[in-house]
């Protein structure tokens, strides 16, 4: 009895792996993600360092996360409203809501959200009409009297 190992040839039909599963591909991917994740983090870093205590945001009159609640109030001035939570490991949050008037019935809100007195995001509403709510008829609004 003789032992020969016998190889198995290769199949000129056997299956490619699919496009994602090719190394150059995977490869591809990967030095994308690492760029991304690079320019989401070293971007901010290369901001804050060309101007590090915001004089240049202020006299724009912006304003960026990272900010005291000084250096907003220097840039927009105060809000018309602020909320204040403490969440339950005793970190305290505000939210800021300015209001800014196009008309008598149109406003626009931005909001600002601080975590221990610094600047760490907010969003802008944009507008919306501000109508009276639906009064029921035995009692109409004083003001919306003829």
């Amino acid at each position: 009895m003789t032992t020969e190992s016998q190889s198995a040839p290769l199949d000129p039909e056997a299956e490619e792996p699919s496009f994602i599963r090719r190394r150059p591909v995977r490869i591809i991917i990967y030095i994308g993600l690492g760029l991304f994740v690079l320019l989401m983090v070293v971007s901010p870093m290369i901001a804050h360092l060309r101007d590090p205590d915001f004089q240049k945001h202020i006299e724009q009159h912006r304003v960026m996360v990272g900010m005291t609640k000084d250096q907003v109030l220097k840039s927009w001035g105060g809000p018309q409203t602020i909320n204040t939570t403490f969440t339950k490991d005793g970190v305290r949050q505000e939210e800021w809501i300015f209001e800014d008037w196009e008309s008598t019935a149109i406003v626009r809100h931005r909001y600002l959200y601080f975590e221990e007195g610094t600047l760490i995001g907010g969003w802008y509403e944009g507008s919306s009409e501000r109508r009276f709510p639906d009064f029921p008829a035995e009692k109409p609004h004083p003001k919306l009297q003829p």
